[in-house]
């Protein structure tokens, strides 16, 4: 499993999206359906974030690492 998030991917995924989903989550009623849904979403993106490694990027074959420089 190697890493295949850059790092302002990780900071966005933990310092926006995250704290956004949990805040939406609150205004919306802590016990919905709904808020449960977007904790969820918050606790995938923060486990995400902390390994560097996207599931779904793996899936199909994306990376936002960006290209890696050819060893001679």
């Amino acid at each position: 499993m190697s890493k295949n998030m850059n790092t302002l991917d990780r900071r966005v995924r933990a310092l926006l999206v995250a704290p956004v989903a949990i805040v939406i989550g609150i205004l919306i009623g802590p016990g919905s359906i709904g808020a449960i849904v977007l904790y969820a979403v918050a606790a995938i993106m923060l486990a995400t974030s902390a390994i560097g490694f996207c599931p779904l990027y793996s899936l199909f074959h994306l990376s936002s690492r960006g290209r890696r420089p050819l060893t001679d």
